[in-house]
């Protein structure tokens, strides 16, 4: 298959780009940058230039495509109006390349978060929030679900709080980031709350399965661990940067202290038995060994 990859140089993209060309796929991938179309280039994927933004280039690479994997988000999580913005973009970005493969049966994967359900771990048949700071979000990802009524194999893998490769990644990146910045490990609230978390290369396996043979209008969840407490997170991040681990206020934490307190948990349950997709890589406290000195 002959897939288009926006997003391909994160994280997650990174890792996505690796597993298809690693499996028989070819990729062309959208790349903003010099820097990215290099990188891109040297890992064998043919690029396409330009930005989420660029909406005519986005129906030309999902034209040329027999797939399209929808990875690519801003980065500016500074405030809720950059956060907001970033909402809007990939928002308009997906109802452009839902639109171009209306009607040819092609699949289309976009990633979304996994949802918070009080009390206990969220599954993949619980709803997407649609209000809140990132309600944009989870519309569009349920608008572009219901194409699948309209000829395309739309589908969604819901990612958790923390992707992570090498000890970078995600939410618990983000508290690293922190405590090299503050000089102290912190975490919100009591510590308790709990974040699901999976490996970069193990969620790369799910979003190809998905690609190749999920059926239509469904919903997956990439969660390796289902919860790992908060607490526990800060503690090896404390242990590896010889830094003090202790509670500190949500608001340390910039717009993300609300969700960062938040307990929400994840299952992927049925993910495992439908699609038969098994984690191998290292949990999160352990690959946080890895943090860098």
């Amino acid at each position: 298959m002959h897939v288009f990859v926006t997003g391909g140089t994160g994280t997650i993209g990174s890792a996505v780009t690796s597993e298809l060309l690693g499996n028989g796929h070819t990729v062309l991938a959208l790349a903003r940058s010099d820097d990215s179309a290099r990188t891109l280039a040297s890992a064998g994927a043919k690029v396409l230039r330009g930005g989420l933004a660029d909406l005519d280039i986005l129906r030309s690479g999902a034209a040329q495509s027999d797939g399209v994997i929808s990875l690519a988000f801003g980065r500016d999580y500074s405030s809720p109006d950059a956060i907001a913005k970033s909402v809007a973009e990939e928002s308009a970005a997906l109802t452009v390349l839902g639109q171009e493969l209306i009607g040819t049966d092609r699949p289309i994967v976009t990633v979304s978060g996994t949802p918070w359900v009080p009390g206990r771990a969220s599954t993949e048949a619980d709803p997407l929030p649609t209000d809140g700071p990132v309600g944009g979000r989870g519309r569009s990802v349920t608008a572009l679900l219901d194409l699948a009524s309209h000829g395309l194999r739309s589908m969604a893998v819901r990612m958790p709080r923390t992707v992570h490769n090498q000890g970078r990644g995600g939410f618990a990146g983000l508290l690293t980031d922190t405590a090299r910045r503050t000089g102290v490990a912190g975490y919100p609230g009591g510590g308790a709350q709990r974040w699901p978390a999976v490996h970069a290369l193990d969620a790369a396996a799910l979003f190809r399965l998905v690609l190749e043979s999920a059926p239509a209008g469904t919903s997956w969840h990439a969660v390796g661990d289902e919860g790992d407490a908060v607490r526990d997170i800060a503690a090896v991040i404390g242990r590896r940067l010889g830094l003090p681990v202790e509670a500190v206020p949500q608001e340390n934490f910039g717009p993300f202290g609300p969700i960062f307190a938040m307990d929400q948990p994840a299952s992927s349950a049925h993910t495992r038995d439908a699609l038969g997709w098994e984690p191998t890589h290292p949990g999160l406290l352990e690959d946080l060994e890895n943090i860098q000195l």
